[in-house]
């Protein structure tokens, strides 16, 4: 029974993570489109790589987190967590010195720009996330 809750939890945040996953990919795009008819091409796939610096080093931690493990508990889910982090920080660090280093032109505030916005679409999917669970919580009490 137990083994089964846990199943459908670990299911459950991996669903939530691929939404949030592709929601970034969805607001990179639709943000490099309208940049790139406002500003042009160089904004548009500047704003582009900035999304994708955000993407891709999150995907690596949502990979690490609902990876099967030896460890099912609680102390290797942080350490699955702590490992992906670190993975998440250097490869954040490691895309944005590629870019600088070998994209030319580059425009600057546009790269950052699509970083910052796919970053905050992590934060409101986990947003909505608690809402719903908090709906569900009220639903399942009855209220």
């Amino acid at each position: 029974m137990m083994a089964r809750a846990e199943e459908l939890s670990t299911a459950s945040s991996g669903n939530t993570l691929a939404k949030i996953l592709l929601g970034q990919l969805i607001v990179s795009a639709v943000l490099a489109m309208l940049f790139w008819g406002i500003s042009g091409r160089i904004a548009g796939y500047s704003v582009l790589l900035g999304g994708l610096t955000c993407v891709v080093p999150n995907a690596f931690l949502a990979l690490r987190l609902v990876a099967p493990r030896r460890d099912a508990g609680a102390r290797g889910l942080v350490r699955a967590a702590y490992i992906g982090e670190i993975g998440k920080i250097a490869l954040t660090v490691l895309m944005f010195s590629l870019v600088f280093t070998l994209v030319r032109p580059l425009a600057v505030g546009a790269l950052f720009t699509g970083f910052i916005a796919a970053t905050l679409v992590t934060f409101s999917g986990l947003l909505m996330r608690d809402r719903e669970d908090t709906r569900d919580e009220s639903k399942s009490d009855g209220g």
